[in-house]
């Protein structure tokens, strides 16, 4: 269970690194969209697990992109950062699943070939 101190240094590091990817970013990522779907604290704030989603890209090589060039990106959170904080934490960052498996279910249930439900035949009427 995280801290109050945790959850708020959580909250500032997915704000800041989420503009951080729409600007200083696109050097790294091109046009593609990352989201800050989460950031988990270490109890000693030293290290930010991050779990990052991409849209129009392909994730490895995007995520690639971003463990290669970790030290820039936490160099731009320490510009932003750097005076609110003692500690710029050691980021850790993991990819995000969880958008990519939708839209595969999405696009397997869509090819689905189900017969439509035979129409129940209403009560035949009584011929006197």
């Amino acid at each position: 269970m995280e801290s109050k101190r945790q959850q708020k240094y959580s909250k500032l590091i997915q704000k800041e690194l989420g503009e951080i990817f729409q600007k200083e970013g696109r050097a790294i990522v091109g046009q593609a969209m990352v989201t800050v779907t989460r950031v988990l604290m270490s109890p000693d704030l030293a290290l930010a697990k991050i779990n990052l989603s991409f849209l129009l890209g392909d994730n490895t090589v995007l995520f690639d992109k971003v463990e290669n060039n970790k030290g820039q990106i936490r160099k731009f959170l320490g510009r932003r950062i750097g005076k609110s904080v003692r500690i710029i934490p050691e980021l850790a960052f993991f990819l995000d699943e969880s958008a990519a498996y939708a839209q595969h279910m999405d696009g397997v249930i869509s090819k689905l070939s189900i017969p439509e439900a035979p129409e129940e035949d209403e009560d035949e009427e009584d011929e006197d």
